[in-house]
């Protein structure tokens, strides 16, 4: 692949609380807040509480999942008495972090979350990004006391639906398991390192360091599965089966238990072999999403470096 350059990283938004109760991404920005680090080298920081009223009551969301909110529809949408917080919120964002898909949008955008599922850490992308991906390849290469792995949904910009899309480059890192309102050290030091191997990485590119190509490996968002419920009522009949709980991103085979019903009956996966993960998230059961199936895929990286005039 040929080698591929970008303009300097100049600003970089750090981004926490767009979930009230993932306490991770919450007290990061507060810390960085207290510190009021605004510069780091040769990139300025802007640190934000994407959701606070959320984040003063403990709660993913005031009225609606902030983290849905940021599709062209929703940024364009007049703004009327009825209009949920969380709309008016990302409007907001995206005026002070945007617009997306402006030349005025931020550089670079990661905005930290927790999952109560058991996945490590994730860096989630939408489009293809040789410069993000090249960020990916340099955590992965450093972090190596949890697994660090790619998830890649495939959308379009103007329908990318969360906060992180307004960046001209960005990602959301998804780290757990952690309940929710609950903050962990061992989690939140493995999502402090990755922030600072980001900064890192930026002053190595800002300066002028070349990244050689190389080929990575992504998860592929496939599907999503509900949990078995009762036809009339839409309550469970059933819940993750022990030999899938806590086994995000292992092989799911035709065969493999995936739920156990309340009277002791095993459901058993039927699809093509795919990868599980989100499993048993605490926030999906609200979206009617047991978990996530997703196909491994190799992605192709170019070397990279920084756009000089």
């Amino acid at each position: 692949m040929e080698h591929v350059s970008f303009p300097p990283l100049s600003r970089f938004a750090i981004c926490g609380g767009t979930h009230g109760n993932e306490m991770t991404g919450v007290y990061m920005v507060r810390e960085l807040q207290k510190k009021k680090l605004e510069k780091a080298g040769s990139v300025s920081i802007t640190s934000v509480l994407s959701n606070p009223r959320a984040v003063d009551v403990c709660k993913r969301y005031i009225d609606k999942d902030l983290n849905r909110c940021f599709t062209n529809a929703f940024l364009s949408a007049p703004i009327t008495d009825l209009t949920p917080y969380e709309v008016k919120r990302a409007q907001e964002l995206n005026a002070q972090l945007g617009p997306k898909g402006s030349e005025d949008a931020v550089d670079l955008i990661c905005d930290f979350h927790n999952t109560t599922a058991n996945m490590g850490l994730c860096l989630i992308f939408y489009t293809i990004d040789w410069l993000t991906l090249h960020i990916y390849k340099y955590i992965k290469s450093k972090i190596t006391s949890v697994p660090v792995r790619l998830i890649q949904l495939d959308l379009p910009i103007s329908e990318a639906y969360s906060l992180e899309s307004v960046g001209k480059h960005s990602f959301a890192i998804e780290i757990g398991p952690q309940p929710c309102g609950v903050l962990r050290a061992d989690i939140f030091n493995i999502a402090k390192e990755a922030l600072d191997l980001t900064m890192e990485w930026i002053q190595k590119f800002n300066s002028g360091s070349s990244f050689e190509g190389d080929a990575v490996e992504a998860y592929n968002m496939a599907k999503s599965v509900d949990y078995p419920r009762d036809p009339t009522t839409g309550e469970l009949t059933a819940v993750i089966h022990p030999q899938l709980q806590d086994n995000d991103f292992k092989l799911l085979q035709p065969g493999d238990p995936v739920f156990l019903s309340f009277s002791g009956e095993t459901v058993k996966h039927d699809g093509e072999e795919l990868y599980p993960f989100f499993v048993n998230e605490c926030a999906y059961y609200e979206k009617k999403i047991a978990f996530h199936l997703a196909r491994k895929i190799t992605l192709a990286i170019p070397s990279i470096s920084v756009t000089r005039d």
